[in-house]
């Protein structure tokens, strides 16, 4: 299912005061993507979230599913669409009174599903996260992760067209964190969902999403495709947010700083001045000794500031980029362990980027050389004083 916001505001009465949380957004999410909400905190990704996801209504514009028009629907109307929307939260917020098994057979209540189809319901979901022998299990023996996965499982049980996680990894621990979004990226790719992701982790984007919106000050101010947003940042939270990115150990994440097949991902900085430049390497690049190869044929100085290597995974390329969908129809987090978004070998797939802070002196007709040298093979040179790429 598609997801278009045409317009939509939003404003909050906080006593006197007027808080605009939505500003005038414009948005499409694609269907059976991951699209991820970016933002700090009060920035309005949440407030969006709730428009988008139907539990308010905009005080302008308008929201589509598909081609029909949904945030002006009767009461009536409006219960049977939510009963398609799957949620999940940071808190879990699972029932305490109930087992493992009868959260997930909340919704299905609701919904007036029969007993026995509801029980055989339960018992796919938990097959699906993992939990199959949990059923019986009280919530508070769970652990955080086990309660997310009772938390997804019940999210899906009604088989909803769009599931929204809004931070469901944030009260978790890097290593299940990990887990929580390889889960994630495996149930959409076999159930063919809409996944809309809001966060202000942009590990999560990295290493879940195909799309991202960035939102600030109650709006979209940037948007594309996990890898060009990655690759060509241009609005200053975009860059605050890339640069600093935290390591990613194994699983989905990249190799910076550790060893080609530990998954650790960094943007390192040792020096808190200077860095008038900003370097990123893309395709085959971030492996090449270009600016080995630079120093021989211009006479600059470098001054490395900074430097780290993001891996984005297939999922998060454009589409002319991601590699061919693996043959049998397995979803990739299925084919290879925690280590690998690849084939049962653990080859890696998706994409490096490579980004390097950096100063460059020397004489200007040395430096136009290199600034040529280094576009003719593939890094984008950005002149970071001003914002602005170097021409």
């Amino acid at each position: 299912m598609q997801i278009t916001l045409e317009h939509v505001s939003k404003t909050y009465l906080a006593g006197d005061e007027k808080i605009e949380a939505v500003r005038d957004n414009c948005l499409t999410i694609p269907e059976n993507k991951i699209f991820g909400i970016i933002g700090k905190s009060g920035a309005g990704k949440s407030s969006l979230v709730r428009l988008m996801s139907l539990l308010e209504a905009p005080d302008a514009g308008a929201v589509y599913y598909d081609d029909r028009r949904v945030d002006n629907l009767s009461k009536a109307a409006l219960i049977a669409q939510r009963r398609k929307i799957g949620m999940i939260f940071q808190n879990f917020n699972l029932f305490s009174s109930r087992t493992a098994g009868r959260n997930v057979a909340y919704p299905l209540e609701i919904c007036g599903m029969g007993k026995r189809e509801a029980e055989d319901r339960v018992r796919e979901m938990l097959a699906l996260v993992g939990l199959e022998d949990r059923a019986d299990a009280p919530i508070s023996t769970l652990s955080g992760g086990q309660k997310q996965r009772v938390a997804i499982a019940r999210a899906l049980a009604a088989k909803p067209d769009v599931l929204f996680c809004d931070e469901a990894t944030s009260a978790l621990d890097p290593q299940t964190t990990r887990s929580i979004l390889a889960l994630i990226r495996e149930i959409q790719a076999k159930m063919k969902l809409t996944v809309v992701m809001i966060t202000h982790q942009m590990e999560v984007v990295r290493d879940a999403c195909s799309q991202v919106a960035v939102i600030d000050g109650g709006g979209v101010v940037e948007q594309g495709s996990v890898e060009d947003i990655f690759t060509y940042p241009k609005s200053p939270v975009t860059k605050e947010f890339l640069s600093n990115i935290t390591p990613a150990e194994g699983g989905l994440g990249a190799h910076a700083g550790g060893s080609p097949d530990s998954g650790d991902s960094s943007f390192v900085r040792w020096s808190a001045e200077g860095g008038n430049y900003t370097l990123h390497f893309t395709g085959g690049s971030p492996g090449e000794p270009i600016l080995s190869r630079l120093s021989r044929i211009a006479a600059v100085e470098f001054n490395i500031r900074a430097a780290g290597v993001q891996h984005i995974p297939a999922s998060g390329l454009t589409d002319a980029a991601a590699p061919a969908e693996p043959k049998g129809g397995r979803p990739a987090a299925q084919q290879g362990g925690s280590g690998s978004t690849g084939g049962s070998s653990g080859r890696r797939t998706g994409r490096d980027i490579g980004t390097m802070l950096l100063d460059i002196s020397g004489p200007q007709e040395e430096q136009e050389k290199a600034f040529a040298f280094l576009k003719e093979n593939g890094v984008i040179v950005e002149k970071t004083a001003d914002g602005k790429e170097v021409k």
